[in-house]
Formats: C-alpha cells, sequence, structure tokens
C-alpha cells in the first residue's frame, strides 16, 4: 500500500514507518519537525509540513496516490498538556480533525491513530482492558479521547476504517542502533535512568516508594517501540469499512521503577545512584494492559518480553547516541 506517516520523523512514527518499508509498503512520512528528527525519518522520503494545513495535506495525499495514513502526528508530555491545554487542543484536536478533513476531500478512509493509555484515567482495576471506562484527567488523555470519538463517527457518516491503538509505555529503540529515543521532556524514566550511567545526571528520581506495590514505587507496562510499529503493520491488514478496531497495546505485565533502575544498572554495568523524594500527584499505583483482544485480532505479540531485552536496546541507542540525533 501508499501510506502517509504523519509524525513519521518522531520516536514512534520513524520506527513504524522503517517496519512499514521493510515489509513493502511505499511510505511517505510527513512532519514538521518541531519535534521530530530529519535523520530519523526513511531517507529521500520526507515531507515537511503541517496536518492542520488542509490544503497541502490534501495535495500530499492526491500527488502520491495515499491509500492510508499513520498517524502519529501528536504532542504526547501530560505535565505540558496541564500547563499548556491550548497547544494539546490546538495541535492533537484541532490539527486532527483538518487532517481527517484532508483525507475525506481525498477519498482516502483508511486510518490508524496513536491513541494511548492515558484515556482510561485512574482505572480501578488492573489489568486494564478495552472495556475499561474512559475518565482522563489532563488535556492530553483528554485530545485523544476527542478523536477516538471522532473516528468512530466518520466511520459511521463517511464509511471511515480505522484502528485506534492505545499504547502503553513505549519504550526500547531499533536493536541495530540507529533509531530511538530522544527524551526532550526529560520525564520518561528509562531515558532518563540511562543518562544517569552516562554520567549526564547525578542521580535517577524516584517519585515516592509508599505505593501499596511489592517494593512501595509505581508499576507500568513497558512496550518495545518497534511492537507498537509492528502491530500498526499488521492492523493496516485488518481494516474494515465503516468500522473500527480499538486495542490496548502493552505486554501484559508491568515493572516497578525501583525494578526498571536494577535493570538500567544490570545492561549499562554502572551502579546508578537513586533518591527518593515524595509522590507526584495524580502518578496511579499500576498501570499494566491486558492486551489479549490485540494479540487475537492481530495475530500479534510482542517480541521484547522482557525488561532487560527492551533496557538492552535503549542501552546501545543512548551509549552511541548521547546527545541525539545528529541533525542535518
Amino acid at each position: 500500500m501508499r501510506i502517509l506517516v504523519t509524525g513519521g520523523a518522531g520516536y514512534i512514527g520513524s520506527h513504524a514507518s522503517r517496519l512499514l518499508a521493510r515489509a513493502g509498503h511505499d511510505v511517505w512520512c510527513y512532519d514538521n519537525l518541531s519535534r521530530g528528527h530529519r535523520p530519523a525519518a526513511l531517507p529521500g522520503r520526507l515531507i515537511v509540513g503541517e496536518i492542520a494545513d488542509r490544503a497541502t495535506v490534501e495535495a500530499v495525499l492526491r500527488e502520491h496516490k495515499i491509500e492510508a495514513v499513520m498517524h502519529f502526528a501528536a504532542f504526547a508530555l501530560v505535565g505540558e498538556s496541564v500547563s499548556d491545554p491550548s497547544l494539546y487542543y490546538q495541535n492533537n484536536v484541532s490539527a486532527t480533525l483538518a487532517l481527517l478533513e484532508a483525507l475525506r476531500a481525498a477519498d482516502v478512509k483508511r486510518i490508524v491513530f496513536s491513541s494511548t493509555t492515558a484515556t482510561y484515567g485512574m482505572p480501578e482495576r488492573i489489568p486494564i482492558t478495552e472495556d475499561t471506562p474512559q475518565q482522563p484527567i489532563n488535556p492530553y488523555g483528554f485530545s485523544k479521547l476527542v478523536i477516538e470519538k471522532a473516528l468512530a463517527d466518520y466511520a459511521h457518516a463517511y464509511g471511515f476504517a480505522y484502528a485506534a491503538l492505545r499504547y502503553f509505555n513505549a519504550a526500547g529503540a531499533s536493536p541495530d542502533g540507529d533509531l530511538g529515543e530522544v527524551d526532550r521532556s526529560q520525564s520518561r524514566l528509562i531515558p532518563l535512568t540511562l543518562q544517569v550511567a552516562l554520567n549526564q545526571r547525578e542521580a535517577i528520581t524516584i517519585f515516592g516508594d509508599d505505593y501499596p506495590t511489592p517494593d512501595g514505587t509505581c508499576i507500568r507496562d513497558y512496550i518495545h517501540v518497534d511492537d507498537l510499529g509492528s502491530a500498526h503493520v499488521q492492523a493496516l491488514t485488518r481494516l474494515t469499512p465503516g468500522k473500527g478496531l480499538t486495542l490496548n497495546l502493552g505486554v501484559g505485565h508491568g515493572y516497578s521503577v525501583r525494578q526498571v533502575i536494577e535493570s538500567c544498572r544490570r545492561v549499562s554495568g554502572h551502579p546508578i545512584p537513586a533518591r527518593v523524594v515524595p509522590r507526584r500527584p495524580g502518578d496511579p499505583p499500576e498501570l499494566v494492559a491486558d492486551a489479549s483482544r490485540a494479540r487475537a485480532a492481530l495475530d500479534w505479540k510482542p517480541r521484547y518480553a522482557e525488561l532487560d531485552q527492551i533496557v538492552g536496546t535503549a542501552w546501545r541507542w543512548h551509549s552511541t547516541h548521547p546527545h541525539g540525533y545528529a541533525e542535518k
């Protein structure tokens, strides 16, 4: 298929683009490079532009005879969404609605949408199924939920075929070490911990060790970025006009903050000092996916099921690219 990947120069979009190309698809990346990186995009396949620019997107769709879109172009920082909600409503909601209108005008009605576990808010039961009530507690989660609802309406009214894939904690890097994560937010646990191993910071901070978990620290479900990408590739083959797939993407078991730090110590061979500070408001004790529906619907399962595997790929990337991509 001829596929346009919005956010194709970003962390997850770049990995998915490569997997799509390897599967034989004709892939174009569309990114404004505000948070993406030119070297991460497929060589010779980057179109620089705004998804809010409906006319340009429509022209790109027509020129390249695009048949499906994978939409990764969104802001995804919870704290930033709270301090600057306008940014999230403009980019994640308004601009995405402009993208959907461009798709409709160009008669491109297949889309795989990057959604999030943040749409669930503070779930009462673990593991989290797709039927868990969606009650987001921040603008980021709400912005993604709005687009999920819009896609369902577009499917009903206009015959769109879509998949909304709700990620748990994306982690890791390409196994060959040339694609990875640049954590500008300074908020993601694995990159932050590996920065300590690289002597880029003094210690890793543990926000609270008094949660109702086995070691007192928060538990999260970490899924490798290539496993996310492979689920998107599979989802393309399961799209049905007028219908949608809504699926959780996770490994199905979680690791605590302390377990992640220990894994980083093992993999890097560095001691990595840690310090405990009080909890952050709004951090649920545990977030773990029930991803059985995705496994069945997509004939998919994560290749990277163990934490040390995921951290190993991240360490290969961070240790060889301590300052991220060499921008061109």
